[in-house]
C-alpha cells in the first residue's frame, strides 16, 4: 500500500547558554507535539505502532544532534530522523560565551493505506 501523509506539525526550540544542539532539537519536537492532541491512528482505525513519523530537524551544526536521544520523545510509531543545516546561532551581544542555538522541527505522520 502507498504511504500517505495525514499530519504535519512544526516547532522551534532553543538552547540558551549551553550550545546544546540535541536539547534545542528536543525542545523543537516538544513544541510541535505539545500544542495538540491529535489521535490520527484512532481516526483511521490503525494501531499506534503503524504511525510512520518523519522528523526533520534544522540547526546550524547538524552533526552535533544526537538523533537517538530524540526518539525518547515519541511513545510509539516508526521513526525516520533527518537533520539538516538551518536554524540559527545567535551570538552573545558582548561576544563572549556560547551562542543561543535555535532549532526548527517538522514532524510528518503517515500511514500505509489506500485512498478512499
Amino acid at each position: 500500500m502507498p504511504k500517505h501523509r495525514v499530519l504535519t506539525e512544526f516547532g522551534m526550540g532553543t538552547s540558551l547558554r549551553r550550545q546544546d544542539y540535541t536539547q534545542a532539537a528536543k525542545r523543537a519536537l516538544q513544541d510541535a507535539l505539545w500544542h495538540n492532541s491529535i489521535n490520527m491512528a484512532e481516526l483511521f482505525g490503525f494501531p499506534k505502532d503503524q504511525m510512520q513519523i518523519d522528523v526533520e530537524i534544522a540547526c546550524q551544526q547538524p552533526d552535533k544532534v544526537d538523533t537517538s536521544a530524540l526518539l525518547d520523545i515519541f511513545p510509539y510509531g516508526q521513526f525516520n530522523v533527518t537533520v539538516a543545516p538551518g536554524g540559527l546561532d545567535i551570538p552573545r551581544p558582548e561576544g563572549e560565551g556560547n551562542p543561543t542555538v535555535i532549532a526548527h522541527a517538522a514532524i510528518s505522520v503517515s500511514f500505509e493505506m489506500e485512498r478512499v
